[in-house]
């Protein structure tokens, strides 16, 4: 990771600004979408919640996204990446302070929504920018920068949850609108590259025949599709295998830390060497891993293949991520739309998985979901094989 940040000394200072800004957007998105895990008892406690309306608090942000991600997607390409992040940032923020001091199931809920409706724009504002002005050979490394540093908000996330647990949601979300205040002010100072054409959804509809395009986002679809499984099952599968919530926190804890030392690194090899590797690489190993958890036993053995296996998913995020934006630039498609249906896309996996897999576990064994999920991987990896991806916009 640390010679991967050594090849962007070569970038000016401005496009420096960017990636530092960019990466604090994400990061700070990342810790207030995670920060809610920790105090999902606490919700259940204080606002009678069943399983049931957990699950709804859980996925009223993925929804969020999922429902705005191509409107977040218009609204960098009209008004520009710079407002995009603005306008996510703001809505993040107010949102964030509402679900902070709010006293009822409605409110938090509505909360959460907003929350997901402000990360729309703010990773595809955010991303788009960063793609749009970064050298097309280190895009992908700069996107691999970016989701690790996602990955570090996911990282703290908990935490800040859990300091909220004992000094009061209120006083530790108001902290969201002083960060949120402070990366505007950023964002303001930054460079913004040349503005792209301002396009419409017909733009985007017509784009989806691009392989890179299409193809990036089944993978992002996948990615959120594993984690949405994952999610579910796994801390269910480790409590009835005797392991507390301290060792299910530290599985978890753990794959993200591996996942945040492999992202930049991983990005700055596709960029070398192009996207088909690593994708082949992580489709291949998600298959493993989606075979074995539902299988791992004792515990120690199912936390030592979380943290080793998890990062397979995790990471098929940055070359997914550069096969949009490359098939984007193709098609001469704005950058903010081409992620705007990269959040479709992995919002769309999470929230189908997140709602689905319990009940499917419930109804058969944990064995069948991830079989499907393993399913998916495998048909992925053949297709893969049998047309080989064109040229990269990198290599070219």
């Amino acid at each position: 990771m640390i010679q991967t940040l050594r090849s962007f000394r070569a970038l000016d200072s401005r496009l420096a600004a960017l990636l530092v800004v960019v990466c604090a957007v994400v990061f700070v998105d990342t810790v207030f979408f995670t920060a809610v895990t920790p105090l999902l008892p606490h919700y259940v406690r204080t606002l009678h919640l069943s399983k049931s309306g957990a699950g709804i608090l859980v996925a009223a942000y993925p929804t969020g996204t999922l429902l705005f991600a191509i409107p977040g997607g218009l609204v960098a390409s009209k008004v520009g990446v710079r407002r995009a992040v603005v306008i996510g940032l703001t809505f993040m923020s107010a949102a964030t302070l509402v679900f902070g001091f709010g006293h009822s199931t409605v409110l938090i809920d509505l909360a959460r929504f907003v929350q997901g409706m402000g990360g729309a724009c703010t990773w595809a504002g955010g991303l788009a920018w960063l793609a749009s002005a970064v050298p097309v050979e280190r895009r992908a490394a700069a996107l691999g920068v970016a989701f690790s540093a996602a990955v570090g908000g996911a990282l703290f996330g908990p935490l800040v949850g859990a300091l909220a647990s004992k000094v009061g949601t209120g006083p530790a979300f108001a902290g969201a609108t002083v960060c949120a205040a402070l990366l505007i002010v950023a964002g303001l100072l930054v460079h913004v590259p040349g503005s792209e054409e301002s396009q419409s959804l017909r733009s985007t509809f017509l784009a989806l025949k691009d392989p890179d395009l299409t193809g990036g986002m089944w993978l992002t679809f996948l990615a959120g599709l594993s984690f949405g499984v994952v999610d579910v099952l796994a801390p269910l599968r480790l409590d009835n295998l005797g392991e507390g919530a301290v060792v299910i926190g530290a599985a978890f804890l753990g794959a993200a830390a591996i996942e945040a030392v492999l992202a930049p690194v991983v990005g700055r090899f596709a960029d070398h060497r192009g996207r088909e590797i690593p994708v082949r690489v992580c489709v291949a190993l998600a298959v493993v891993v989606s075979v074995g958890l539902p299988f791992a036993a004792p515990g120690w053995v199912l936390v030592a293949v979380l943290v080793v296996g998890l990062p397979a998913f995790g990471v098929l995020f940055v070359p997914a991520a550069a096969m949009i934006s490359d098939g984007a630039k193709t098609r001469n498609l704005h950058q903010g739309l081409g992620f705007g249906l990269s959040n479709l896309a992995w919002a769309g996996g999470q929230a189908i998985a997140a709602s689905g897999s319990g009940a499917l576990a419930q109804a058969s064994t944990d064995a069948v979901p991830y079989g499907l999920l393993a399913l998916c991987f495998a048909v992925t990896l053949l297709l893969a094989a049998r047309h080989p991806a064109r040229a990269d916009v990198s290599t070219s």
